[in-house]
């Protein structure tokens, strides 16, 4: 199954039961009608963290009925973090929404040995990017979570992306391991590390995939330039999952996508307790509230806790 948009993704998720969702640093409209938007259509019953008379007067403006008592009041950033973590951590939330405050101030929370929740040893960030000038939905990993991932590391974040996938309904989700060239070469050592993932998906240490790699990234999503290069693979032009070498790589790939290619953008943090949803603090309310509906999908785990 191939889901070609955001719109396509709804219709495949649909009559998703209820969940308690804790927003972090919700003192913002964006975050607020997105959070809106999802409770109407059934998906969340939100806990608002942040300054509670600003929460209390977006709502109020945005016609939205609102009970103060599922309003926690926190002053700053840091302090939004940390109660919005010890509500998921003591069983208060089944997914964390990133609002009005920096992704690395509510991540520091969220990874903290002794009062976080990560459930696994690898993080990992998938951006989910709608790009007009591609054929379906791409798979961005990891341009959040790890800084500069060894071939370990790789495995972990590349299993979380594959089973992400499948979760949403990709019998055998297409990843391309992306590098500068397709041959292995000594003075770039991920090249090394892409064929060595290539190998690991051929034995099916992923479960259903292909992994292509190492590949460029204009083979992996021109069928054109893949023919001209004679290039055969059944990832070429066509990949799902686009696994990028460096969270610089990861970053600087979704947000061109996103940005001067057009694109909208979802953001799912894997291998916390709960699902987490991530989005720029410009994103507009739509592209927020198409992260709370692929995290309202989600069960408990967030996925990677293997």
């Amino acid at each position: 199954m191939v889901i070609s948009s955001f719109s396509g993704l709804k219709t495949q998720l649909h009559n998703l039961p209820s969940k308690t969702a804790v927003v972090a640093a919700a003192h913002d409209a964006h975050t607020l009608q997105a959070v809106f938007a999802a409770r109407r259509d059934g998906l969340i019953s939100p806990v608002l963290v942040g300054r509670k008379e600003e929460i209390l007067a977006i709502a109020q403006d945005l016609g939205e009925a609102l009970d103060p008592a599922r309003v926690v009041d926190a002053r700053d950033d840091v302090q939004c973090a940390a109660e919005s973590v010890d509500l998921i951590r003591t069983g208060e939330g089944a997914m964390l929404i990133k609002g009005m405050l920096q992704t690395g101030t509510l991540l520091k929370a969220v990874v903290n040995r002794d009062t976080g929740i990560r459930a696994s040893e690898v993080m990992s960030h998938v951006a989910i990017l709608d790009v007009p000038s591609y054929h379906k939905l791409l798979y961005v990993t990891d341009g959040g979570m790890v800084v500069a991932p060894d071939l370990g590391q790789k495995r972990h974040i590349l299993k979380n992306a594959v089973d992400f996938c499948r979760f949403l309904g990709y019998s055998c989700p297409k990843a391309a391991v992306l590098c500068a060239v397709e041959t292995v070469t000594p003075a770039m050592p991920e090249t090394a590390d892409a064929a060595a993932l290539k190998e690991a998906g051929e034995r099916g240490d992923f479960g259903a995939c292909f992994v292509e790699g190492p590949i460029s990234l204009d083979l992996a999503t021109d069928p054109g330039a893949a023919q001209i290069k004679g290039y055969s693979s059944p990832v070429a032009g066509d990949a799902d999952i686009l696994l990028a070498p460096s969270i610089a790589a990861g970053n600087l790939l979704g947000k061109s996508l996103y940005g001067l290619a057009g694109g909208e953008m979802a953001g799912v943090v894997l291998g916390a307790r709960v699902p987490i949803t991530i989005n720029s603090r410009g994103a507009a309310a739509e592209e927020k509230y198409w992260s709370i509906l692929i995290c309202a999908a989600m069960d408990g785990t967030g996925f990677g806790s293997h």
